[in-house]
């Protein structure tokens, strides 16, 4: 399992807006909020659970808007095959968003949820992001955060496997599918 610390200390050595540092922090709250459900029970577990799922439909979006194109430009099969595992991801992670949190049920796809999505961030720090440093400038890196940001803001907040693995149907599918999503969080909201 990645660790939390160690995705921050990286992250810290980026300059402030750098679309790499922008997605070590990410990791770092994805694999706290993956322990705070593990930690919680009852509402507090689910309300934990609703952030956790949002902010990976979020961030994996955002990742194959901005990053996976850069990443394609010099290595197709490393973006390929993160694309792939955020297809994978995204249709396990809207199984357990109809799960019941507290079910014997979802803590085992849970676990075996957080295992490959700790895989698959390892594979982009390992491969992925390496890759990003030593083809883009600072200000090209900034320019991709900035973007990044901007893509989560009209990003969808909740799975959609017909869209995951594909930077085209995230930017012709997402923004439409966000609409809905916020909608849906909205209206659910106590």
């Amino acid at each position: 399992m990645g660790d939390a610390t160690e995705d921050l200390q990286k992250a810290h050595e980026l300059p402030e807006g750098d679309v790499i540092r922008a997605l070590l922090e990410q990791h770092a709250r994805i694999r706290g909020l993956f322990a705070e459900v593990k930690a919680e029970t009852g509402e507090h577990k689910k309300q934990a659970f609703d952030e956790l799922r949002a902010l990976l439909a979020v961030h994996e979006t955002a990742e194959e808007m901005i990053l996976r194109p850069a990443t394609r430009d010099t290595a197709k099969d490393v973006a390929d095959a993160r694309n792939s595992e955020e297809d994978e991801a995204n249709h396990v992670l809207a199984k357990l968003e109809d799960m019941d949190v507290e079910s014997a049920d979802f803590a085992t796809m849970f676990a075996e949820f957080e295992q490959a999505v700790d895989a698959h961030a390892e594979a982009e720090e390992s491969q992925e992001f390496p890759i990003i440093l030593r083809e883009k400038s600072v200000e090209e890196r900034q320019k991709m955060g900035t973007r990044l940001l901007r893509a989560e803001k009209l990003a969808p907040t909740h799975p959609h496997p017909s869209t995951a693995g594909s930077t085209a149907a995230q930017w012709f599918v997402g923004p439409f599918a966000s609409l809905v999503d916020r909608a849906k969080d909205a209206v659910s909201k106590d």
